[in-house]
């Protein structure tokens, strides 16, 4: 077990470098965050003390070298923009995030499991295929698109619910709904998908024909075996939490990751972007590995093939 723990830390410290190294270097290459910060119009001079003062004037090499430095002391460097620690505005914005990003997780995992699963059970009926109809129309539509519908009818139709902003709760329905609607077409379809596939398996037709109810077959029998594809969905769902805020944070205006990061890269707010990138990359990371654990949980088998014991 410690092995493989070790084996998936190792990869995921190789994965975390890699973006890091690639958004560092993108970030460098894609525009001078003097011009951008300072304006067109800023006099020269300014725009020299500004690289002077921000390292801009190394070679990117030195540049990199003095970033891995900071982080291993766990200094993710300054806002250009604010003035104020990276890790600073970025921990402030979480919490914001994770009050659309957590409900919407519930109401996927809430809904397109039971509904997928329903499906399963109920092949070939009308609600079968009323499941199929909606979750290919919910995980085909941009989350965009869905936003602009549900602002479209809930606020400039009706005028139920406001169109954006963070003022109570009710600000937050519509980007929660925006983000939970494609999940839980894609939960569905899996959890359909995984679900009629364990229930063709001859130990399934078995234990029906042994006298167990057709209760404890779904519970005790074909639920377990169809989790572990429903848990790699679920999984790459939490990891992308973060990264799944941006384009409806921007939607609706509401001031999480999502739109710090927007705004971040549009000013070239290097050390806050890099450290954005670090945490979305880490969350998916998390994810993966605790995935990968799970694993060995849920099937033996697979524990015994990665060498968990």
């Amino acid at each position: 077990m410690l092995s493989f723990v070790l084996s998936r830390l190792l990869r995921a410290f190789i994965t975390v470098l890699l973006v890091m190294t690639f958004a560092f270097c993108v970030l460098r290459l894609s525009g001078d965050p003097a011009q951008i910060l300072l304006g067109p119009d800023a006099p020269q001079e300014a725009i020299d003390a500004f690289r002077e003062r921000w390292g801009l004037n190394d070679p990117i090499l030195v540049q990199y070298w003095a970033y891995l430095r900071s982080l291993l002391s766990l200094d993710f460097g300054m806002s250009m923009r604010d003035k104020s620690p990276a890790l600073q505005l970025v921990l402030e914005r979480i919490p914001t995030t994770l009050q659309l990003t957590v409900p919407a997780l519930i109401l996927k995992i809430g809904i397109g499991i039971p509904a997928g699963v329903y499906a399963a059970l109920h092949r070939e009926s009308v609600a079968d295929r009323g499941v199929i109809m909606l979750a290919v129309l919910g995980f085909t539509m941009p989350s965009f698109v869905i936003g602009l519908l549900l602002v479209l009818i809930f606020s400039v139709t009706l005028g139920w619910l406001p169109s954006g902003g963070q003022d109570g709760w009710i600000h937050g329905i519509l980007p929660t709904l925006t983000m939970s609607i494609g999940g839980v077409g894609i939960l569905a379809r899996f959890s359909r998908s995984a679900m009629i596939e364990v229930l063709g398996q001859p130990y399934i037709r078995a234990a029906s024909a042994k006298g167990v109810s057709w209760r404890d077959v779904v519970w005790k029998h074909a639920l377990p075996n169809a989790s572990v594809p429903i848990v790699t969905i679920v999984g790459f769902m939490i990891g992308s939490l973060i990264a799944g805020a941006v384009v409806v944070e921007t939607i609706f205006a509401w001031p999480g990751i999502g739109r710090l990061l927007v705004v971040s890269v549009a000013n070239r707010d290097l050390a806050v972007v890099q450290c954005l990138l670090l945490v979305i990359a880490g969350t998916m990371v998390l994810a993966n590995l605790a995935v990968d654990i799970l694993y060995g949980w849920l099937d033996p088998r697979l524990s015994r093939k990665s060498g968990v014991h």
